[in-house]
């Protein structure tokens, strides 16, 4: 099956162009929702997680408590790395799993980090959609009511758009001036083909 990754910095609109795929019929992973399933309902990860992290990493209702987690991992390297060593493999697992059971000339694979998890290298096609950074904090702060510098700081934790754009095999620039359902449309017949 041919396997379609799409991903892009906070606020880039990622989403928006997922959900024209599933829109047309096309089956959508979101790795970061199937990711915040897995902490929450994985015992294996569960364990490992209060082995690394203590049982207060995890709620009295047995989710994660995500204040928590993001206060240890935010300004530790390593700490993240070793959350994401625990959980992408999980990931990784179920999406291999998820692709078995559709029925589709193609799937898409949205993921934040597609390319810094190294899950780019299961796709045969990846595409970056970049927005300019005050329209990214503009959308996010209305989606999300955070301040600018919250923002601005979580756009610092992730790799830069120039980094991703060598490893993408397509760019869609997200600039709210030019129309992407042309291109989109181009692009499901050409993985149409492929599937």
């Amino acid at each position: 099956m041919y396997k379609v990754g799409i991903t892009g910095g906070i606020g880039s609109g990622k989403t928006t162009i997922c959900n024209f795929f599933k829109t047309i019929g096309i089956p959508v992973f979101s790795a970061d929702l199937e990711a915040k399933r897995i902490l929450n309902e994985s015992s294996q990860v569960r364990s490992q997680m209060i082995f690394h992290f203590g049982k207060d990493i995890y709620l009295s209702n047995h989710t994660i408590d995500r204040k928590k987690l993001a206060g240890i991992i935010f300004n530790s390297p390593s700490l993240l790395e070793k959350v994401n060593s625990i959980i992408h493999p999980e990931v990784r697992k179920f999406f291999f799993e998820w692709c078995n059971r559709q029925n589709s000339a193609y799937v898409v694979h949205e993921a934040a980090i597609l390319f810094e998890s190294g899950f780019y290298e299961m796709m045969d096609f990846n595409i970056l959609v970049t927005a300019p950074e005050e329209q990214r904090i503009e959308w996010v702060m209305k989606r999300d009511n955070s301040t600018a510098e919250q923002i601005k700081e979580r756009i610092s934790m992730q790799w830069p758009d120039e980094k991703k754009n060598q490893l993408a095999n397509m760019t869609i620039d997200n600039n709210n001036r030019e129309l992407i359902v042309p291109t989109l449309l181009e692009l499901d017949k050409k993985f149409r083909l492929h599937g």
